[in-house]
């Protein structure tokens, strides 16, 4: 492979950099060079463990046909059918780090919950996805922060925005957009029926101020009393923030700091990231425009997943996988399900490729 013995060289280069005096004295090209060692190190790792499996290969090979030894012969022939094994399983594990990434997977992201049909019963399972993502998140290390939220009477979400931060945050969660639906049995339900509801999980990496520019002429600034529940500032000080993006119309606001900057900065955040999006979805309908139709897409006019209480089941509809676990699963235990989505989508990648 080429393109192994391309990356292989590259990562020796990267490790001998980081002993470099220059590299050490500069703290942006050492975090550089500290990401490219941690993206590299795992290709590395796997390459050097398959030139060892195929090492072995070579020696069980030329003792099966040299050795007139029956036992050492047999003997010879399962270490050569094993280390062919583990050299194919390998060499699978290289080509999908091999496989061109997305730019924004180690990126934080902003996750927007909003609670569809389904009327209180929908704002009780958005809640429901908001505290599923917050124990993943917490479980895998990354950090959670309220942006903007619109809570109901009974404990549920009409919309909550937060920010998922971490490295690889964005690579874990982006499988996540789409409509996200429910069936069970509602606690505001008397008779015991079963009801479908549904809440649309939209996953946007955040943006950097130098990826987006905004207009300070273009924005339109409005403070506001807050209001929902909060504490006694609530409805007295105006700390509350909306921004209108008047190019576009887009409309941002944030009430949860008691700060009125700290909620224009949370807003101008927000915005930045939506505005991010917005041209990321344009040029990628531009250069592929079957890419919708792709594992993991985000397109929000997607079912992509299905939470069946009754029979304790969750069923991901894009690559058609059922787990029998659904109390782990809202408890934030969706690496299983993500990985399969995850290795879904590098398949296809790679039929595409040969």
């Amino acid at each position: 492979m080429a393109q192994l013995a391309g990356a292989r060289e590259k990562f020796l280069q990267v490790e001998a950099s980081l002993s470099d005096p220059a590299v050490l004295a500069d703290p942006p090209r050492y975090a550089a060079a500290m990401k490219e060692y941690r993206r590299l190190a795992p290709l590395a790792e796997k390459a050097a463990a398959l030139d060892r499996v195929q090492r072995a290969a070579d020696d069980a090979l030329h003792l099966l046909e040299e050795s007139a030894d029956a036992e050492l012969r047999e003997l010879a022939g399962t270490e050569l059918k094993e280390a062919r094994t583990e050299a194919e399983a390998l060499t699978r594990e290289i080509t999908l780090l091999l496989l061109p990434r997305d730019p924004n997977d180690e990126k934080n992201v902003l996750v927007e919950i909003r609670a569809g049909a389904g009327g209180e019963e929908a704002a009780l399972f958005a809640a429901d996805l908001y505290r599923m993502y917050c124990m993943f998140a917490a479980a895998n290390g990354f950090r959670t922060s309220m942006m903007s939220s619109t809570p109901t009477e009974l404990g549920g979400f009409r919309a909550v925005v937060f920010l998922v931060e971490g490295s690889g945050a964005y690579s874990r969660l982006r499988f996540e957009s789409g409509v996200h639906r429910v069936q069970r049995v509602p606690t505001t339900e008397s008779q015991g029926r079963i009801q479908t509801s549904t809440a649309t999980v939209a996953v946007l990496p955040e943006a950097d101020e130098v990826e987006v520019n905004i207009n300070p002429a273009d924005l339109i600034f409005e403070s506001c009393k807050s209001s929902g529940a909060g504490g006694q500032h609530i409805n007295k000080t105006e700390s509350a923030v909306r921004l209108t993006h008047k190019p576009t119309g887009i409309v941002v606001e944030c009430q949860e700091e008691r700060s009125q900057f700290k909620n224009k900065d949370k807003a101008l955040q927000m915005l930045r990231t939506i505005l991010y999006d917005r041209e990321k979805r344009e040029h990628d309908d531009k250069i592929a425009s079957d890419r919708r139709e792709q594992v993991g897409t985000g397109d929000r006019s997607e079912k992509i997943r299905t939470y069946n209480f009754p029979q304790n089941r969750v069923t991901d509809h894009r690559i058609g996988l059922s787990l029998h676990s659904l109390d782990a699963f809202l408890n934030g235990r969706i690496d299983a399900m993500i990985d399969a989505l995850a290795v879904a989508e590098a398949t296809k990648k790679i039929a595409e490729n040969n």
